[in-house]
């Protein structure tokens, strides 16, 4: 009993084993994250649903779940009266995109990293603009750093990394660093059971 649990847990801790729940059980759902902005009506409702963090059921990412309304109105205020510098984005590159949302939401004290990636990559996505490099907070800082990189750097280009996250797109890869990075990081003591795959999101 207790070799079999190993082997099963051994089999689940592979790379490919890793990418198929990705592609299989978390892509879809990502994609489905990203098409609801996409599919917005225009770029201010984007932008107003991205600052808020509000997801297609009309309730709060998990992401931001912490996050004070008034300090998410802010960050909304703020990114709707700069529409035309977003907007301007759409000619660039993500990370324009990136450093711009970085600057100006820079004075609200609470947002972190994480939430202008999240609104960055939320409001790229209605705009045509994905990530080229695998952009690092808090939770892919531990994936990466198993993987052996500097965990002060502030993104990875795709090149840097294992052949086996080549597969994934960069956002992809940001989302596997953070979802497995456990699982990356010791020998389990468990193994990959249907309550973690279900309850995956990166966090």
């Amino acid at each position: 009993m207790l070799g079999g649990n190993r082997r099963n847990y051994e089999e689940t801790m592979r790379p490919e084993a890793i990418i198929r729940t990705y592609i299989t059980t978390i892509r879809p759902r990502a994609n489905e994250e990203l098409d609801w902005f996409r599919q917005q009506p225009t770029l201010s409702e984007a932008i107003r649903l991205a600052a808020l963090a509000v997801n297609s059921k009309g309730k709060r990412y998990s992401h931001q779940r912490r996050l004070g309304k008034t300090v998410l109105e802010q960050a909304r205020d703020i990114l709707l009266e700069n529409e035309k510098a977003i907007e301007a984005c759409r000619d660039q590159d993500f990370n324009d995109l990136f450093t711009l949302l970085e600057q100006l939401l820079a004075p609200i004290n609470g947002l972190g990293e994480l939430y202008v990636y999240d609104t960055a990559l939320r409001i790229g996505a209605k705009i045509g603009l994905l990530p080229r490099r695998v952009y690092l907070h808090a939770g892919t800082r531990v994936g990466a750093k198993a993987l052996g990189f500097d965990g002060k750097a502030k993104t990875i280009e795709v090149s840097q990394l294992p052949d086996w996250l080549h597969q994934l797109e960069p956002h992809e890869i940001e989302d596997v660093l953070c979802i497995f990075k456990d699982k990356l990081t010791r020998a389990p003591e468990r193994a990959m059971t249907e309550e973690f795959i279900k309850r995956s999101w990166c966090s």
